[in-house]
């Protein structure tokens, strides 16, 4: 059940008291500003992301699958005394592995082309200009930082 407020409380609030025309007018202001249509945006197009996500997944998720299951086989071949691994090792070539997987993550995104039709397999020919086209979209917001210091 609820709590009945006392008195003192509700005597010394005020109502705030709108005209009728600016209570209306700021109803009309509102509704204006949600009806007004979006600008497009300038994000990667739908077939570009797709493509990205497919060379991502191939040159930078089998390195890391690659990477979890060398932890698996060790203790595999350890347990069953087929052969003595230091763990330095396993940890070594885990590691080697994710690194892999991170230089594949930025060749998979770097390397996929921007056009409708897919470029070449390994696309090592939109890396330069992507590089150019990443640099073009963090410029703008470098410009705007240096002019305020």
């Amino acid at each position: 059940m609820k709590k009945k407020q006392s008195k003192k409380k509700t005597q010394f609030k005020k109502k705030k008291n709108y005209p009728e025309k600016t209570a209306f007018a700021n109803l009309e202001k509102e509704s204006n500003t949600l009806n007004t249509p979006k600008k497009s945006s300038t994000g990667i197009p739908k077939y570009v992301a797709d493509r990205m996500a497919r060379r991502i997944f191939f040159t930078a998720g089998i390195p890391t699958i690659l990477g979890m299951s060398v932890f698996v086989v060790s203790y595999v071949i350890v347990t069953r005394n087929i052969a003595e691994i230091p763990p330095s090792s396993t940890i070594a070539i885990s590691a080697l592995f994710f690194l892999l997987g991170l230089a594949g993550l930025s060749f998979g995104i770097l390397s996929a082309s921007w056009d409708k039709e897919p470029g070449s397999f390994f696309g090592i020919e939109n890396i330069p200009m992507n590089i150019q086209r990443a640099k073009a979209a963090f410029k703008p917001a470098t410009q705007n930082f240096e002019d305020k210091i």
